[in-house]
């Protein structure tokens, strides 16, 4: 899961955004909308990090088509701390309202 997390949060490009969306998503589910807005974001960048998230198996979704919410996976939630290790060691800014 380190390994997984530096290349997803620590060592992209989009690192930053995606450590947003999860932040934002340990608070309470959303959907890709509620998301975009939340972090004002395009609403296409959020949906690409939300895929990118879920086939790392970062985050789940239930629901279908628009109403769909994305929730951290347990598997997520499990390893909190070594995603706050990464932020720290990799310099990121952890306030997700900073963008």
């Amino acid at each position: 899961m380190r390994q997984l997390l530096w290349w997803l949060i620590g060592g992209s490009r989009g690192g930053h955004n995606r450590l947003r969306i999860v932040r934002t998503l340990q608070e309470r589910p959303m959907n890709t909308n509620q998301l975009a807005e939340d972090l004002d974001l395009n609403y296409k960048t959020v949906q690409h990090h939300l895929e990118v998230l879920e086939e790392n198996d970062i985050v789940t979704t239930q629901g279908d088509n628009y109403g769909q919410l994305y929730f951290l996976s347990d598997r997520m939630e499990q390893n909190l701390d070594i995603l706050e290790e990464i932020v720290e060691q990799a310099d990121i800014d952890p306030d997700p309202t900073d963008q």
